[in-house]
């Protein structure tokens, strides 16, 4: 398995899990909102994945925690890339 791979992976089970502790409830309304648009289950999950993908770039590059604010802001602009 490739690194980019495992990535992958590890975004989803991100994804999953916010799904499951229904924490930020943003990501299921996401995911509901992707999927009424059109997009398959696993396309929508994908597209929240590139968010916590950002987002944990974003924190490792300036040493800070999760924003909170940051991370919504990119949901709801999906199925735009985050910036």
């Amino acid at each position: 398995m490739s690194p980019d791979e495992i990535f992958k992976l590890q975004f989803l089970e991100v994804v999953e899990n916010q799904l499951k502790k229904n924490e930020p409830p943003e990501t299921r309304q996401t995911l509901q909102r992707l999927m009424q648009e059109g997009y398959s289950e696993e396309a929508a999950k994908l597209l929240i994945s590139q968010c916590v993908a950002a987002e944990m770039i974003a924190m490792m590059d300036s040493d800070t925690p999760m924003n909170h604010e940051r991370y919504i802001k990119w949901l709801h602009q999906l199925p735009d890339a985050p910036e």
